[in-house]
C-alpha cells in the first residue's frame, strides 16, 4: 500500500523508528498506527468524517502493550486484512498530517 510506505518513510526521515508490523491486503484493509513513547502506547485507527473523507482518530492513549494487542486482536476479527504500522518515538510524535488526523 503506497500510503503506508510513504508514512514509514515520513517517520524515519524525522528520526523515529517505523515499521510495518502487520501487512494487510494491498488494495483493502484498515490501517492502525501504534505509537510507542515514554508514557505508553497511543493507537490510532481509521475514521470516516461527516463529509465521507477518511482520516485517523486516537482510539487508545498512553495504553499498555497488552491493551493495544487486545484491541488489535478484536479489530482483526472484523477485518482480517488490516494493517498495523508501529512507530517508536520517545516524545510521542505520530507524524500524521493535519489532513489525516484532527
Amino acid at each position: 500500500m503506497v500510503w503506508v510506505t510513504a508514512y514509514v518513510r515520513r517517520c524515519s526521515s524525522a528520526g523515529a523508528f517505523a515499521a510495518i508490523s502487520r501487512k494487510g491486503d494491498e488494495s483493502a484493509g484498515a490501517i492502525f498506527i501504534e505509537c510507542l513513547h515514554k508514557d505508553g502506547t497511543d493507537l490510532f485507527g481509521p475514521r470516516t468524517r461527516e463529509d465521507g473523507s477518511r482520516g485517523f482518530e486516537k482510539v487508545l492513549g498512553s495504553a499498555t502493550n497488552v491493551d493495544v494487542a487486545d484491541r488489535l486482536e478484536r479489530e482483526s476479527r472484523f477485518d482480517s486484512d488490516l494493517w498495523v504500522v508501529t512507530v517508536e518515538d520517545r516524545d510521542g510524535r505520530h507524524f500524521l498530517t493535519a489532513d489525516e488526523y484532527e
